[in-house]
């Protein structure tokens, strides 16, 4: 630790006095403290260079590289690799430079004020987030915390709980935890009207409302779940198409011809972090997709007025791809080339034509050649009959 010259320390409400020993000497012995007006005002005894966050982030990187040959501290709330900028800014600097000070974070002190088991919640943040992105964690039982932009957010979190069929779920407002100043304020969604302080960590129970319709994480949400103008990939075929792309934690999938989004949105709702990208060149249906993609909690879709494989060019290499518009050889070609290692592929054709593209593929390059046929049961007169839908035919590869 002798080279050290960058200390990150996380710090709560109650300042120098909740450090420990080698965060308040790392703090006592900066030269530069960078931080906050909340982080200043709590060590406000200290005698140093003050800097405050610049905007954007990337600009507090290149000073604080400029500033080596000086003992630097940046003080942070809480925990400094829980929602926040210790890993960032670490990343930037060797492990010899850099030292992180963590503190209790802001989700370990309201599950202690609320006695629930941190393990059995679900820890969340808005903060510079759309309210929208926890929707996918709202379900019978859950225990949400919840890092907040300011004091308006628990009214638009108790307005998402009620559109979502959660009125009656408790929400508790946090404020100032751990200081003089703490205050909790609780409610219920369909009732919420305190008022909370910016500084505040909110936490819910869900509880359902009588007849609300449960959407699970998926795959294979309800055709009816979007909005759709009837060119989308059904939900059967939808779940064994997402089964073969195995979202996992902060994957990239390129979803070429988008459409409504439904495959998109659901590979974004299965694993955390999932980011997805959508080619989609027609107004109507990018608008479409985005609307679906707010209103089922993943409003990071980006989606891109582009056709494959030109539109391709200068995106971020994929995990996995899905192809279920505009298919060519060039397209699956130019998408299987720029998969990263372990990435799958998967091409759904519907025509005959189509078809015949995917039969190229598989002689090329190998994988796995499927036909999938649906049959519902849909009301024939005062009676029921099978219906079938257009069999679909499957390429799906593993590099």
């Amino acid at each position: 630790m002798s080279k050290v010259w960058l200390n990150i320390v996380g710090i709560g409400e109650d300042g120098l006095a909740g450090l420990s020993p080698a965060a308040q000497a790392a703090v006592q012995r900066a030269e530069v403290l960078i931080g906050g007006a909340r982080h200043h005002a709590l060590t406000a005894e200290l005698q140093a260079e003050r800097v405050t966050w610049p905007s954007p982030f990337d600009a507090m990187i290149e000073r604080i590289g400029k500033l080596k040959g000086k003992q630097v501290c940046v003080l942070v709330t809480g925990d400094p690799v829980w929602y926040s900028a210790g890993a960032k800014i670490a990343s930037h600097f060797t492990p010899d430079d850099v030292c992180i000070h963590p503190h209790v974070s802001a989700f370990q002190l309201a599950a202690a004020r609320m006695g629930w088991a941190l393990q059995d919640t679900v820890t969340l943040t808005v903060h510079g987030r759309q309210v929208e992105s926890i929707g996918p964690e709202i379900h019978p039982g859950a225990k949400l915390i919840v890092l907040t932009q300011d004091g308006g957010t628990p009214a638009q979190v108790a307005r998402l709980l009620a559109q979502h069929g959660f009125g009656r779920s408790p929400i508790t407002a946090l404020s100032h935890m751990g200081g003089p100043d703490e205050a909790r304020i609780d409610g219920t969604a369909t009732d919420w009207s305190g008022k909370v302080a910016d500084f505040h960590t909110l936490c819910i129970e869900c509880i359902a409302d009588t007849g609300t319709k449960i959407l699970p994480r998926g795959p294979g949400l309800p055709d009816d779940t979007f909005e759709h103008d009837g060119k989308m990939t059904k939900s059967e075929i939808r779940a064994v198409t997402l089964s073969r792309l195995a979202p996992r934690r902060g994957d990239l999938l390129w979803d070429v011809g988008c459409g409504c989004g439904s495959v998109a949105i659901e590979w974004m709702r299965m694993a955390a972090g999932a980011r997805a990208v959508g080619l989609e060149p027609h107004d109507e249906r990018r608008a479409m997709a985005q609307r679906n993609s707010v209103r089922l909690g993943v409003p990071g879709l980006h989606l891109i007025d582009a056709l494959a494989p030109g539109g391709l060019v200068g995106l971020e290499a994929p995990d996995a791809v899905f192809i279920g518009g505009g298919l060519s050889g060039e397209t699956a070609d130019a998408c299987l080339r720029a998969l990263k290692p372990h990435g799958r592929l998967v091409a759904n054709a519907v025509t005959l034509e189509s078809e015949q593209v995917l039969t190229a593929c598989h002689e090329r390059h190998g994988g796995t050649l499927t036909r999938l046929s649906v049959t519902r049961a849909e009301p024939v007169g005062s009676f029921h009959g099978w219906k079938p839908f257009m069999p679909v035919t499957q390429w799906s590869i593993t590099r």
